[in-house]
């Protein structure tokens, strides 16, 4: 290429200036014109026909005398002109011939300036073989040419592309359909074959614009259509239905446009960053700006119109391929399956468009014969339409009638299909009209980190988790649940138990006591046995007492356990909250549940169940489990070449008479091992083992009592970017810690790497010693997802008086560092830390303290309590107390 003239050179660098200021222009122009509550269908178009215009003259001064010869095409979303504010610019270069050297110079200069505007260009350059050659190759590529437009250039060159990618030639209907069936399965799984995510795609998630645009190919390739309102003359969509789809494209148009807008970018993730600015854009204001009703408003606006666009591809994929690739069956060649349906292509068709008025049971009967025919695939479009249209038949005498309320329970009695039928009648409307609590919870989200679905669409993974549990394929994942579920009597307990779990979100009030009485007013209608009503809903009020009695209380505690069994009763009872428990977690945000939480609920069930079984009069007595423990561990230490007299030696000097209470056998054998070892230049002893009965990694740190252990301890391994699961604080007679720390790594993995073990301990041993932690780029850093949700620290105190210690309630936002935090402030106020419990949900923390006073006495004090409490406020928070007066004691 080259080099320009100085005259030609300022004269491209002034048409780059006054085309970027026009774009800029048009930019302020598409931002005042927008208007949220009103279609963007113009201005879609008009931003294409914008960028036709710059692109045109700068393909005429670029390309001169060739400008003629060769042809500009836009493809995609620009040759559909529907054009966002920052969207890519797909564009196809169409060459008379194969050899792009001879237009290289001119070419490479009009992208150049392209790019030097500040246009982003997806741009190929092929001769029509080439083009049509990569094209059978690539669905990707036939699907982005199928929607071409000429902006410039001979169209005589264009007219020979069009000709050659024709269904006849390259690509016939039924294959194309084939192959976008597979591709859009395949990104469905990537989003876990759910819209209903915290963080939705607009664009490729399941139900978003992409699953749009698969109708519109399809349709187009077969029928060579021009515009989607010929649905309705081919007879795939009524009117209605076909307003129903513009109407729903047309507001995740605006959506998208909107944040385009806001981002600056073609950014098509409704993450948190953006969701209250869009909700107060689109009309929905918070009324306390504490909570988030604006953004749960806005969002369960977008899942419904998801919701609505997921039913309508599934109909029209089904009929376009009953239509495409079978071929246009007639009533005729239907198969007769009772006498309110037949079956046509493998799925169920309704005898007739009055089969529902005749009898309303059949639309729940529908998805039972579902169940109870594996061979169906589905119910027909047809059929579907009539489901939605008849839905006004569910009403109060449908929902009374004792024929309804047993087709109901049979579909959580089948042995298949009930979390797929559960998902239909969810799709289609039909369980949130049988269950008007239900519809409450429909597309209902929760602004928050730990719920990572939709309500309902959680309570359905709920379901679904639990039905896993009893069948032998899904074994392997948790085989423990697996075995308990064989202990249940009804599988339908558990489902209408989690049915009913979550069905009060939203409401004000408790949703647990709430839910409680739904549920006892459903029991009644459904016949349940006394025994059965008392067992749901003691599930559903008490649905998460497991997950807190093990996340946050020292489940070694005899009298944790006690508590515990009491409030459950009976083996059968925890069997039902044991498998509700684990999943409904794993339901809530799969990324939460780890071997951790696996271990503590499976201790929990195991103590408890033990504790059931010796009886609730008899429990275990303290002084019995703690000889129990130094025995066992005793023997085990002698096997291997301890004395007794050793043992005693050490047991007598450095614990005190609560530590076979607080430690298990084993972690006392490991401890008593190392302590009896290690000399007094070996302090302080930091020793790790990777996997522990709970499945997480055990530090132990032996040291004598002088600075701020448990603040040095916990601000290191956060720096070394561990999660800190638990601690436990022990001092010895003779002023020595006995510390222990349960953590994962950070993303919940156990530890396993020597090398990374070797740095641990040498990195926390080095900070002991030199009784410092040096400032480093954290590794253990929050998500950026956390910073929206910010959690004022609130702090309870609570009375132990089984321990003679008081127990600090810690609620506030996880950040790094906190522990360490917390652990300066009690160093400062004069507090002897016992032990820690750690729950982090989410973003929230909710940790539990063990403290005294340096005399090991209780902090009763109200004034002491106080302090404490606005000095934790104020390192964490950076909020100042309120003058107050204490009163001196």
């Amino acid at each position: 290429m080259s080099k320009p003239t100085t005259d030609a050179w300022f004269s491209i660098k002034t048409k780059v200036q006054e085309f970027k200021q026009l774009i800029k222009q048009k930019d302020l122009d598409l931002q005042q014109k927008f208007d949220p509550h009103q279609s963007v269908k113009d201005l879609l178009n008009d931003n294409s026909d914008f960028i036709d215009g710059i692109l045109a003259a700068s393909w005429r001064h670029f390309l001169g005398n060739h400008a003629e010869n060769l042809c500009l095409i836009a493809v995609g979303g620009y040759g559909r002109r529907e054009l966002f504010p920052h969207s890519d610019i797909d564009l196809v270069i169409l060459l008379d011939s194969g050899n792009v050297s001879e237009y290289q110079e001119i070419l490479t200069n009009f992208l150049t300036f392209l790019w030097d505007i500040g246009l982003k260009p997806g741009q190929s350059v092929r001769s029509v073989e080439q083009t049509v050659l990569e094209a059978q190759s690539d669905q990707t590529i036939m699907t982005s040419i199928m929607e071409n437009r000429l902006i410039i250039g001979s169209a005589a060159l264009y007219q020979k592309l069009k000709d050659e990618i024709t269904p006849d030639k390259i690509w016939p209907s039924d294959q194309f359909f084939a192959a976008k069936m597979q591709e859009q399965q395949l990104r469905h799984a990537k989003y876990h074959n759910t819209a209903y995510n915290l963080e939705p795609n607009i664009k490729e998630g399941p139900g978003g614009l992409r699953d749009m645009q698969v109708i519109t190919w399809v349709f187009k390739r077969h029928y060579n259509s021009k515009t989607l309102r010929e649905l309705i003359q081919y007879g795939f969509l009524p009117e209605s239905e076909y307003n129903q789809l513009i109407a729903a494209l047309h507001v995740l148009w605006r959506i998208r446009f909107a944040l385009h807008l806001l981002t600056g970018r073609s950014e098509d993730r409704l993450i948190f960053d953006y969701q209250r600015d869009l909700a107060r854009q689109f009309g929905f204001s918070a009324g306390n700006p504490l909570y988030n009703e604006d953004v749960e408003q806005f969002m369960q606006f977008y899942f419904k119109t998801i919701l609505e666009l997921q039913r309508l591809n599934e109909m029209l994929l089904q009929l376009f391929n009953e239509r495409f690739v079978i071929g246009d069956n007639s009533k005729e060649e239907a198969e007769p399956l009772n006498h309110h349906f037949v079956v046509i292509n493998q799925h169920i068709e309704a005898i007739d468009n009055k089969v529902f008025e005749r009898q309303p049971l059949a639309l729940l009967e529908i998805f039972l014969i579902l169940q109870k025919n594996t061979t169906l695939k589905g119910i027909r479009a047809t059929t579907i339409r009539l489901i939605r249209k008849n839905l006004y038949l569910i009403d109060d005498s449908f929902r009374t009638n004792k024929a309804a309320n047993h087709l109901f329970m049979e579909i959580f009695r089948q042995p298949h299909g009930i979390t797929t039928q559960l998902r239909r009648m969810n799709r289609y409307g039909v369980l949130a009209a049988y269950l008007p609590s239900f519809a409450n919870i429909v597309a209902r989200m929760q602004y928050d980190l730990f719920h990572i679905y939709t309500v309902d669409e959680h309570t359905l993974f709920v379901i679904r988790n639990l039905r896993r549990f009893s069948l032998e394929k899904h074994q392997h994942e948790l085989p423990f649940c697996s075995d308990v579920f064989t202990l249940i009597n009804k599988q339908e307990i558990l489902f209408i138990s989690a049915l009913f779990h979550d069905i009060a979100k939203g409401l004000k009030g408790d949703h647990s006591a709430i839910g409680e009485e739904i549920a006892k007013g459903f029991c009644k209608q459904h016949d349940f046995s006394a025994h059965d009503t008392k067992l749901v809903t003691w599930l559903v009020r008490n649905h998460l007492a497991m997950s807190m009695t093990a996340q946050r209380k020292d489940i070694s505690d005899p009298d944790i356990i006690h508590e515990f069994a009491q409030k459950v009763g009976s083996i059968e009872y925890l069997n039902h909250i044991y498998l509700l428990t684990v999943a409904d977690i794993r339901a809530t945000n799969p990324e939460l549940w780890n071997a951790w939480k696996d271990s503590l609920l499976k201790e929990l069930y195991s103590a408890t169940h033990s504790a059931l079984r010796k009886g609730l009069q008899n429990p275990l007595a303290l002084k019995d489990r703690s000889l129990e423990h130094k025995k066992e561990a005793t023997d085990e230490l002698i096997a291997q070449g301890f004395t007794e007299p050793e043992l005693e030696k050490i047991w007598q000097h450095h614990v005190s008479g609560d530590y076979f209470l607080r430690y298990s056998t084993d972690e006392i054998v490991w401890q008593t091992s190392a302590i009896a070892k290690a000399s007094e230049t070996d302090l302080p002893l930091v020793i790790l083992r990777s996997q522990t009965r709970r499945g997480s990694a055990e530090i132990f740190v032996y040291a004598k009592n002088v600075g701020a252990i448990f603040s040095l301890s916990t601000a290191t391994l956060d720096q070394l970017g561990l999660t800190i699961l638990d601690a436990r604080i022990m001092t010895t007679n003779d002023n020595y810690v006995l510390n222990t720390f349960q953590v994962l790594e950070q993303s919940g993995e156990p530890i396993n790497d020597k090398y990374r073990v070797t740095h641990i301990c040498n990195a926390l041993r080095n900070n002991l010693l030199h009784q410092t932690v040096k400032e480093h780029r954290n590794i253990h850093r929050l998500s950026r997802q956390a910073k929206h949700f910010p959690i004022p620290t609130h702090i309870k105190f609570h009375p132990d008086p089984l321990n003679k210690q008081t127990i600090l309630e810690l609620i506030t936002t996880d950040r790094s560092g906190l522990l360490s935090q917390v652990g300066r402030v009690f160093n400062k106020n004069d507090i002897n830390l016992h032990s820690a419990r750690i729950t982090t949900i989410g973003s929230r923390v909710e940790d539990m303290f063990h403290i005294t006073d340096l005399q090991s006495q209780p902090l009763s004090d109200p004034d002491r309590q106080e302090r404490l409490r606005d000095e934790l406020i104020y390192v964490l928070d950076n909020i100042k107390p309120k003058k107050t007066t204490y009163a001196v004691k």
